[in-house]
């Protein structure tokens, strides 16, 4: 047998994507577990960031940190626009209109109408060339994890966007130290007393989705810049896995969402070895296609004995997760 697939499964732990899904998924424990804000359209906020980037860097030939700013002012701007009309809403209502909010974004990029901007349903790729040319890493170095060998722009990438993750860690992790984090925790426990003492519960809801907003458009960027962008990578599919990384974290934690992403797509591509395996020596009487959502089904039981045996995830507190919606 064929036992590569565990060093897939462990390089997976340092991957662009997976650094970009745990700065997503950070934000979203800013909205929903330091706040309690049900945003179902987090994979909004990193199409906005990506294709703000992308555009900015293919389509205008723009440089490397003028489409970092767009990328941020893009998440703004989806927060205040989505943030205006929903935030006085119940949390239920809010999960449909961000959930909606999102799939409305990835079909007006996809759409051929945005093509000439966005690619279409094509997306667009090389937005990554100014961010490598910038690399001071020597073009001889390599690096190599078992049997998977990483060249300097692989490592380059790789440093800074584990760098970034941390630093966002610790930007978050002090933010809700402060008096400004022990208001939105309140909010999260009881609005109206919070309201009641004379906070614009309002002004801070808008506040944590901006910022929440332009964590997972930054890290959005990481994802793109070593392949390519694709309109629907962003669907609902990707919405769920932030969810699922958070759960698996923990919610109102710092490190759970940055360990949590680790942990899901390590598993997932451990559990794509397994099953490929099994087919390959007939253990498992499946097709190469059936293959593909075995390893799903195996990663979502994982998910549900998690959440029935230790719903406040990895790092959470239960006390945490016992609060109003």
């Amino acid at each position: 047998m064929n036992w590569n697939f565990l060093w897939v499964a462990l390089s997976e732990l340092i991957t662009p994507q997976t650094a970009a899904y745990a700065l997503a998924a950070l934000g979203l424990a800013v909205h929903f577990g330091y706040t309690g804000l049900l945003n179902f359209g987090q994979a909004g906020f990193m199409a906005v960031g990506g294709y703000a980037f992308a555009m900015c860097a293919v389509t205008f030939n723009q440089p490397f940190w003028v489409c970092i700013l767009a990328a941020v002012l893009g998440s703004v701007l989806l927060a205040l626009l989505l943030g205006v009309p929903t935030l006085r809403l119940r949390a239920d209502y809010l999960s449909i209109v961000t959930i909606g909010t999102a799939e409305i974004v990835r079909l007006v990029v996809r759409s051929p109408e945005m093509g000439t901007w966005t690619g279409g349903s094509t997306g667009i790729n090389r937005s990554g060339a100014s961010f490598f040319a910038m690399n001071p890493l020597p073009d001889d170095l390599s690096w190599t994890l078992g049997t998977i060998r990483y060249n300097s722009d692989a490592i380059w990438v790789r440093l800074v966007a584990w760098t970034v993750v941390v630093l966002a860690g610790l930007f978050v992790w002090q933010i809700m130290r402060s008096p400004w984090g022990r208001v939105v925790t309140g909010i999260r426990e009881n609005e109206d007393a919070v309201r009641a003492l004379g906070k614009n519960v309002f002004a801070y809801k808008m506040q944590v989705l901006v910022i929440g907003g332009v964590l997972a458009g930054v890290g959005a960027i990481f994802a793109i810049m070593p392949t390519s962008l694709q309109p629907d990578n962003y669907g609902t599919q990707t919405t769920f896995f932030l969810w699922a990384i958070l759960l698996l974290g923990g919610a109102a934690t710092v490190l759970g969402p940055i360990v949590g992403a680790m942990i899901f797509w390590a598993l997932l591509a451990l559990t794509d070895g397994i099953v490929a395996a099994g087919v390959s020596t007939g253990v498992l009487p499946i097709t190469t296609l059936q293959s593909g959502q075995i390893r799903y089904m195996m990663v979502g039981l994982a998910i549900m004995l998690l959440v029935i045996f230790r719903p406040q995830g990895i790092f959470g507190r239960k006390s945490e997760v016992l609060f109003n919606g």
